[in-house]
């Protein structure tokens, strides 16, 4: 999914089947991304209810979403979406390596 404005991508998301079947959960958000100058005005919360429908009409009625556990403003707003932590794990990122957390939506 993209979101555009006057031919400039301000955000988007893929989502699909769950990589992780170790989790109970048959899709995932791979990515939603909002650019930092369109954030705070909903949009991020419709893109993340578009993709939620659209995993729902394909048959994946629960989802997992991944953020970095750094990203505070990524957790709050999964939060506040109703996800819940289901797992942490780590991440390599080149030479670093960095913690995610799963948000779990039923």
């Amino acid at each position: 999914m993209v979101l555009d404005f006057s031919e400039t991508v301000a955000g988007y998301a893929s989502y699909g089947r769950n990589r992780m079947p170790a989790l109970a959960y048959s899709g995932e958000i791979f990515e939603l991304y909002l650019a930092p100058e369109y954030q705070g005005a909903g949009l991020g919360r419709r893109m993340f209810d578009a993709a939620r429908s659209d995993l729902a009409a394909h048959g994946y009625l629960s989802f997992v979403v991944w953020a970095l556990a750094g990203n505070d403003r990524a957790l709050e707003f999964y939060r506040r979406l109703g996800g819940r932590v289901v797992r942490r794990a780590p991440e390599r990122f080149g030479a670093e390596t960095r913690e995610r957390v799963a948000f779990g939506f039923d």
